[in-house]
C-alpha cells in the first residue's frame, strides 16, 4: 500500500476546500438571487395596489367634482354623473382584487357615501359621512402601502 505524502495530501485538502468553496459560493449566490426575486415581486404587488389605489382615488376626486359643482352651482347632465359613478365602482373593483380586506372595505365605504350623495342630492346627505369614509380609506390605503404608522390628523372640511 502506498502512504499518502505530504505534498499529496496537501493538494487533495486544497481540491476539498476549493470544492467546498464553490458549492458554499453557488449556495450563498442562489440565496441572493432567490431574495432578490421575492423583493422584486413584492415591489411589483406593491406597485399594482398602489395603481388600483390611485384609480379610485382618482374616481372618487370626480365625483367630489360633481357634488361640488352640485353644492356651489347648476347640476351637470345625469349622463356624466352616471358615467362618474360607473368609472368609481369599476375602480373600486380594481381595488377589492389587488388589495387586503380592510382597503377594500374602506373603498366599498367611501364609494357607497359619494354614491347616494350623488343620487339623492349633495345636499340631503351629510357631508361628515362622506369625509369620515374618505378619511378611513386613506389611512387603510396607506397601511397596505406600508407607509402606515400613526394615523394622521385630520382636521374640519378637507378636500
Amino acid at each position: 500500500m502506498e502512504t499518502l505524502t505530504g505534498g499529496t495530501a496537501l493538494a487533495l485538502a486544497g481540491v476539498l476546500l476549493g470544492t467546498l468553496g464553490t458549492l458554499i459560493g453557488q449556495h450563498l449566490a442562489t440565496r441572493v438571487e432567490s431574495r432578490r426575486h421575492q423583493w422584486e415581486r413584492a415591489a411589483t404587488e406593491r406597485a399594482e395596489r398602489k395603481a388600483a389605489i390611485m384609480d379610485f382615488l382618482g374616481s372618487a376626486q370626480r365625483i367630489e367634482l360633481v357634488l361640488d359643482r352640485r353644492t356651489l352651482g347648476p347640476a351637470e347632465p345625469c349622463g356624466a354623473d352616471e358615467e362618474a359613478l360607473h368609472e368609481l365602482w369599476l375602480a373600486k373593483k380594481s381595488v377589492e382584487l389587488v388589495c387586503g380586506h380592510e382597503t377594500a372595505q374602506a373603498a366599498q365605504d367611501y364609494a357607497e357615501a359619494l354614491h347616494i350623495r350623488v343620487r339623492n342630492g349633495a345636499a340631503d346627505a351629510p357631508r361628515s359621512a362622506k369625509r369620515e369614509r374618505r378619511h378611513a380609506f386613506m389611512e387603510a390605503a396607506r397601511g397596505e402601502l406600508g407607509s402606515g404608522g400613526t394615523r394622521l390628523k385630520r382636521r374640519g372640511a378637507t378636500r
